[in-house]
Order: C-alpha cells, then sequence, then structure tokens
C-alpha cells in the first residue's frame, strides 16, 4: 500500500482517536496556544459512537482540564447518591459494608453518567477553540519519517475490495503529518500495538491485562429506579470459574445500566462469558429490578486491567499513548476515563513545551515522568495489587489482602507485598479440553436474557460487506487444526457479538468469520490462545453506534 499516491495535510499535533484522552488533549492544546494546528479522528461514525463505558465518573480529570464544566452545560448531572456492594448467591445475597473500604473506593463525589454524550460534549467545546475534528476517518496505518520517528497516519481509505485490491470507488486517503502523533484508540488499537512491537515498549513490563465488558441499557418500572444508586456485585455466576463481576447504575429518565465483566485470564476454554452475563440478570435481586422493563442497547469492550506494572512506556519518537492505549484503568473502582482524560492533558502540555521550544518528532519525556509520578501514577499504584492478588489466590483472599494492601498504600505509601506480578498473558491462561468440562447454560427466556445476534442488533452496529475482513487470521489453518481440537475453538464463545462459528459443510468442520456483527470490543485479538487473529480497523463510520453509552 505504500506505493499510493496521496496528499498530504500537516498540522502540529495529529490526534487518533475521539475519547477522552484524545479530545482532552485536543482541548488543552488549544487552551495553551490558540494557533496551534491540531486535528482529531475518529473512526466512528459520529463522536461518542464508539464510546463504551463504566459510566461512574471521577471529574477529577474534567475539573483539571475545564473547571467551569458545569456552567458549560456539560451532560453530568446525575451525582452519586448510595454505594451497595454484594456477594451473590444463587438466589441470595450478602451486603458487604461500607465502612471497612479504603476512601478511594467512596464514590461520593463522582457522577453516573453517558461517556458517549459527555465525549460528544468535549468535542463541541474542542471546534469551539479551533480544533478539527474529523468522524468516519478511521486511520489505517502509521507513517514514519526518515530517522524512523512517527511522523503522521493514514486516514480515510474506503473502496478496497474484499480481496484487498482496489475497488472501482476506491479513495485513498490522506497522509496527516504531524510534529507529535498522539494515539488516543483505547484498548488494544491496532496503531498502538504497532508501535509498542516496534520500538519495545513494553520491555521490563508485565503483560498487560484485561477484561470484557458487557452493558445493557435498560428502561425500568419508575416505581423500581432509584436516580443516583451505584451496585456491585461479585460472586455468582462466576463463582470459581473466572475473575469479574457485575455494575448497575441508576441514571435518569427511569434509566439502569446493567453491566457484567468478565477477566479474560479465565482458564477454562468452555466458559461463555457473553451467557455468564445473561445468567446474572436471573438473580433474584435483577429479575425484580429489570422485570417488567425493557432493553434498549447493548454493547461490549475490552478493559484493561494490568494497571501500574503493565503500563508500557508511552512515548517512541515523534508519537504518544494516551489513556486506554497504555491501560490507566483502576481496576477495584472501574474507572479510567478521568486518568484518560489527565493524560491528554498531560501530552498536550508536554506537545507545547516541545512545540515552543522548536522540537519535532522526539520523544516526549515530560508526559511519561508526569504520568508515572504525578496523579495518574499516585491513583494506580496505589490498587497495583488488587488484580494479580485475585487471579493468584482467588476473590475471598483478594477482598481481604487487596483491601489490606490499598489501606497501606493510602495511609504509608507502601506496600506489604511490593508489587506483584501477573505472570501470563491472559491468551496463555487459556488451558485445553482436556483440564474442564463444559459448561450447562439456560436457553435465553427473550424478557430478561437474549441470544447474542438479538442483541447485537441493539448495538447499531454496521459493517459494509463488500471492503476486506478486519479480523486476520494470520495462519488460516489454526482455527481448526489447532483451536478446535485443544480448546473446542474458543472464539465461539469469548466473542461477544457472535462474530465467530464453526460450521460443518460438506463433512468437514470450517471457521467463519461474520465481521459484520463485530462490536469492536478487541477480545478475540486479545484472548485467542495462538493468537492468530489480528484486529485491525474497518474502513471509517463503520462499527457499533451506541445512543448514548
Amino acid at each position: 500500500m505504500s506505493d499510493v499516491a496521496r496528499e498530504a495535510m500537516e498540522y502540529d499535533v495529529v490526534i487518533v482517536g475521539a475519547g477522552p484522552a484524545g479530545l482532552s488533549a485536543a482541548i488543552r492544546l488549544k487552551q495553551l496556544d490558540a494557533d496551534l494546528e491540531v486535528v482529531v479522528l475518529e473512526k466512528g461514525s459520529e463522536v461518542g459512537a464508539h464510546i463504551l463505558s463504566g459510566a461512574v465518573l471521577d471529574p477529577c480529570g474534567l475539573d483539571a482540564l475545564i473547571p467551569d464544566w458545569k456552567d458549560k452545560g456539560a451532560p453530568i448531572n446525575v451525582p452519586v447518591r448510595d454505594d451497595n456492594f454484594y456477594m451473590l448467591g444463587e438466589a441470595g445475597k450478602v451486603r458487604i459494608p461500607n465502612w471497612p473500604m479504603p476512601k478511594l473506593m467512596n464514590n461520593h463525589g463522582n457522577y453516573i453518567v453517558s461517556m458517549g454524550n459527555v465525549c460528544r460534549w468535549m468535542a463541541e467545546q474542542a471546534e469551539a477553540l479551533g480544533v478539527e475534528i474529523f468522524p468516519g476517518m478511521a486511520c489505517s496505518e502509521l507513517v514514519y519519517g526518515e530517522n524512523g520517528e512517527v511522523k503522521g497516519v493514514i486516514a480515510g481509505e474506503f473502496g478496497r475490495n474484499p480481496d484487498g485490491s482496489e475497488g472501482p470507488g476506491y479513495e485513498p486517503g490522506m497522509e496527516l503529518h504531524g510534529k507529535y502523533v498522539f494515539l488516543g484508540e483505547g484498548v488494544r488499537g491496532h496503531l498502538s500495538k504497532e508501535v509498542i512491537a516496534k520500538y519495545d515498549l513494553s520491555a521490563g513490563k508485565e503483560p498487560q491485562k484485561f477484561g470484557l465488558g458487557l452493558k445493557e441499557i435498560w428502561e425500568i418500572d419508575p416505581a423500581k429506579h432509584r436516580e443516583g444508586s451505584v451496585t456491585h456485585t461479585m460472586g455468582w455466576p462466576l463463582g470459581g470459574n473466572a475473575g469479574g463481576g457485575s455494575f448497575i447504575y441508576h441514571l435518569d429518565n427511569n434509566q439502569v445500566y446493567v453491566g457484567f465483566v468478565v477477566h479474560q485470564n479465565y482458564k477454562n476454554p468452555h466458559l461463555f462469558p457473553y451467557m455468564e452475563f445473561q445468567r446474572f440478570k436471573h438473580h433474584p435481586m435483577v429479575a425484580e429490578l429489570l422485570k417488567g422493563g425493557k432493553r434498549v442497547a447493548y454493547g461490549a469492550r475490552a478493559i484493561t486491567e494490568g494497571g501500574y506494572q503493565s503500563m508500557p512506556k508511552m512515548v517512541a519518537p515523534g508519537v504518544a499513548l494516551l489513556g486506554c492505549s497504555v491501560g490507566m484503568v483502576n481496576v477495584p473502582r472501574i474507572k479510567g476515563n478521568h486518568n484518560a482524560m489527565l493524560s491528554g492533558k498531560a501530552a498536550a502540555e508536554a506537545a507545547y513545551d516541545a512545540i515552543k521550544a522548536e522540537r519535532a518528532g522526539d520523544e516526549l519525556s515530560a508526559y511519561e515522568t508526569e504520568v508515572r509520578e504525578g496523579a495518574i501514577g499516585k491513583d494506580l499504584k496505589k490498587v497495583r495489587n488488587v488484580k494479580p492478588m485475585w487471579s493468584k489466590w482467588g476473590l475471598t483472599a483478594s477482598l481481604a489482602l487487596g483491601g489490606l494492601d490499598m489501606w497501606t498504600n493510602s495511609l504509608f505509601g507502601g506496600s506489604l507485598f511490593g508489587t506483584l506480578k501477573h505472570g501470563k498473558s491472559d491468551a496463555e491462561a487459556t488451558q485445553t479440553v482436556y483440564h474442564h468440562k463444559p459448561i450447562d447454560y439456560p436457553k435465553p427466556d427473550g424478557k430478561l436474557s437474549f441470544d447474542r445476534l438479538t442483541n447485537v442488533a441493539f448495538s447499531f452496529t454496521n459493517h459494509e460487506e463488500s471492503q476486506p475482513c478486519h479480523l486476520r487470521l494470520l495462519d488460516p489453518s489454526v482455527p481448526i487444526d489447532e483451536n478446535l481440537p485443544k480448546y473446542a475453538e474458543p472464539a465461539q464463545r469469548y466473542c461477544p457479538a457472535g462474530v465467530y462459528e464453526v460450521v460443518e459443510k460438506d463433512g468437514r468442520s470450517e471457521f467463519v468469520i461474520n465481521f459484520q456483527n463485530c462490536v469492536h470490543c478487541k477480545t478475540c485479538d486479545i484472548k485467542d490462545p495462538s493468537q492468530n487473529i489480528k484486529w485491525v480497523t474497518p474502513q471509517g463510520g463503520d462499527g457499533p453506534n451506541y445512543p448514548n453509552m
């Protein structure tokens, strides 16, 4: 593709991704210097279309970026009014009291929000400052300079045939060059993955860890609605099969976010995260809440969970990784948007200083220092052992020891355990079928629980079928020849959108990829035990179109 002739546009900073990190960077750059040329490229059909979040926002990032956000009409209107934690059994629950929990777990002062709508509002603020924002512009490739630095990106390529050749309506896209390029693609972005590998940014770091977050929006009976209520659960239905838990957030307009997170380091290849979520909704506590309501939207997204010890080096010549491209989620708090905003702000300040000093294409080391030693690093360092404790010792031990560790880190700035390691990647954690029995999942009832394809319709995902498949097999023989006998081909189950199937054709098993269903969660790129699936961006505008997730 490098021999295609393209026009080029020059900017001071090119930003990939109109999420909270990318938009914060754009806003801060223009706050510092209105004359800087800044562009934001978003692969979704509109800003917010691909945003999926747990949706309890710590406003500290926004406070630092736009202190008068309330006066400017930010869609942040539902303060958290109560926190509830439960350990679930199949038919009952035990309340975990709030008082033993470290202060950092308190949601007082936080807000239940639609991050999609928050990003739409942030885009308005950015455009008012003069930032150029182009939705529907997927960035397919990086552009490198003569000295090996990241010089820009290729965006807006359309019209390739399924085999990759140029179709009759082919548009080559444009090269957008910047003194610096910021990658705010979110979890497991394919450009960020390339940068991390090319510059060996994960050297000396722990493997990144991930969860799969699934979420539905429900409209419920007004009599059951408690605006501002936050509930988290652990235990059933996952039990010892996997780490994870749920969240239930009551926002306004009688709507509730119902979500479920499964840690992707589970061992049993028969585990079906989507069906665990559907089973969860039949717990008496949840079923009673949802009875008489209706599901109005569905989505899924991978979540970074490695924390402080898994963050790669986040700068290389000409490029900086922002937010979840690095992995800045505080796992016990289930929050990362505040850190994403702070990272965008920090990267912008480092780039502004560099450009002011007439630098370009070098490493923004000041950004790396600020992230690791500033507010983000302090936030993540306190909770760095919670995830590895859960993975190594299980839920019960991690509740006690993780709580103790968070207390000692908060009060004394240190841990009795040092910094624990994660060990294997999530793909390597998958064991063969010889070690595990299949799991029998109840059939969805169509009222509380739904089959995948029905739910995918509520993600409003869409892909032009005549384009190349964006889910690429490094070796087409692996799914049937290796993954099927060893792991019962787990892609059939770990994908929350029913993209992958094994079908029988002429007496032979065949692996089918229904890429049109893809909601861009990236789980296949993460969890495939053979690491044989590579997710790349489809053409711009394709994918989910979340209304207010």
